[in-house]
């Protein structure tokens, strides 16, 4: 099977793309190389070839025994990312996110799985050098596996594992045929070179290698080593958008809040802010209620001004308390977690909507219920922060001074704030939470 494509005009740039035929079944311990070389012995410079992950895993032993597909899957997760019904997307022990992991019950004897390369640029390393020594060519490598993709139906061929060939084409900085500068444009050349030798391999016809010729920009010559790999095209988590499933990201937002008390000096986005505000705004509340209202504080001067007013009203406090200098020195600085945050938040109580029974215990229930709701909005707020990669922390301070803080921020008086939330980037990555047993808090009836 062959094809040639011209994808210009002009001088006609082209390519040939084929899949040798009379490769044997392989079996463990065969030597991928060797057995590419005899089925297409022409191999020449700048050839890319591309090896289907399936034989690859075969001939390293990587075929199973796994009574129970799934628990196959789960030896190989190292985290869930997405989960419908049976399905789940996946991370595993390669890095790559796919489906089931990339376990494989197909091609495989029953009762046996089949599991991706331990190793898969090291696969295509392997493949390239034995290639290099049997027909003394230097040529590209790739190891490819389906997938499917995110938005998009149906399944490709991609680049899991590479030697000798440009994974990624950066053109940025450069400009387009309009001279429009180009700032974002990274071809992933290793995944179309995947697709294209996916048009003319296949399972059934026993073709499980392809070869590409005449794209010899792609290949890196071996002076110039096998290059970065395949690792290259996984998205690092710090600019992975999607890199969670709804009700994954959900509960991942969830368990990633912590109280933050060191930011860095980067500005906040003020947009991030009232997106969570948005999210804060949907807790529950009594009678139809909206109980919450949130004083977003994005200047220094506001914050400086609110803060010195709130220090001035706790030493008068402390020392009406008879607290010692010392003491009340070290008391004030518990509060340095909101000075030093880029961004402030006053979440403030409001009755409107309440209802008024007239007896002591009915009115303080009532008010009950507009606290409660104000802190599921305040945590919705918290955990939506961290939906945005923003640290936050929330301190109770606030509502020792109400007064204070209501004349500083000229609030309404009916207007009761429920602490500050301190807003910025972490200073450093959070100390990981202690684990809590769910069924320690648990009483079932």
């Amino acid at each position: 099977m062959n094809a040639t494509v011209s994808p210009g005009t002009g001088e006609r740039p082209e390519y040939r793309v084929w899949a040798p035929g009379g490769l044997p079944e392989v079996q463990p311990g065969d030597d991928v190389a060797k057995l590419v070389a005899a089925a297409e012995p022409g191999l020449a410079d700048g050839d890319v070839v591309i090896v289907t992950s399936k034989i690859v895993s075969k001939a390293e032993g990587r075929v199973v025994r796994a009574a129970d597909r799934e628990a196959a899957i789960d030896a190989e997760t190292v985290r869930v990312v997405a989960r419908r019904g049976s399905l789940r997307i996946v991370e595993n022990r390669q890095g790559l996110v796919m489906a089931a992991a990339g376990v494989d019950a197909s091609n495989t004897p029953a009762g046996t799985v089949l599991l991706l390369p331990e190793d898969p640029d090291a696969s295509a390393r392997a493949i390239r050098a034995g290639l290099r020594d049997a027909l003394g060519v230097d040529v590209g490598v790739l190891v490819t596996d389906t997938f499917g993709r995110p938005w998009r139906a149906g399944l490709t061929d991609v680049a899991i594992g590479a030697a000798g060939v440009r994974v990624l084409d950066d053109l940025r900085g450069g400009t387009d045929a309009y001279g429009n500068p180009l700032t974002a444009t990274v071809v992933a050349t290793a995944d179309e070179l995947a697709a294209a030798g996916d048009l003319v391999k296949g399972k059934a016809a026993g073709r499980p290698v392809a070869v590409v010729r005449g794209l010899p920009h792609a290949v890196r010559p071996g002076t110039d080593g096998d290059g970065d790999g395949a690792r290259a095209l996984v998205r690092n988590a710090a600019d992975d958008m999607f890199r969670l499933g709804t009700s994954e990201a959900v509960r991942e937002a969830v368990a990633q809040r912590r109280t933050v008390r060191a930011f860095t000096d980067d500005p906040v986005d003020p947009g991030a802010v009232r997106r969570a505000v948005a999210a804060a705004v949907t807790a529950p509340a009594p009678h139809h209620t909206t109980p919450w209202r949130f004083v977003l504080l994005e200047s220094a001067r506001s914050r400086v001004r609110l803060l010195d007013a709130m220090r001035d009203a706790w030493i008068a406090d402390l020392r009406r308390d008879g607290k010692s200098e010392e003491s009340i020195a070290r008391r004030v600085r518990r509060g340095d977690v909101l000075r030093n945050a880029p961004y402030l938040i006053v979440p403030c109580l409001v009755m409107d909507g309440s209802h008024t029974y007239g007896d002591a215990r009915r009115d303080a229930a009532e008010r009950e219920m507009f606290v409660v709701a104000t802190g599921a909005g305040v945590q919705n707020l918290l955990v939506a922060l961290a939906g945005e990669r923003l640290g936050s922390a929330w301190v109770s301070s606030t509502m020792f001074c109400r007064d204070v803080v209501r004349e500083v921020l000229e609030l309404p008086a009916d207007w009761d704030p429920m602490g500050a939330v301190a807003v910025g980037r972490p200073a450093q990555e959070p100390k990981a939470r202690p684990e809590r047993d769910p069924g320690a808090f648990v009483e079932v009836r």
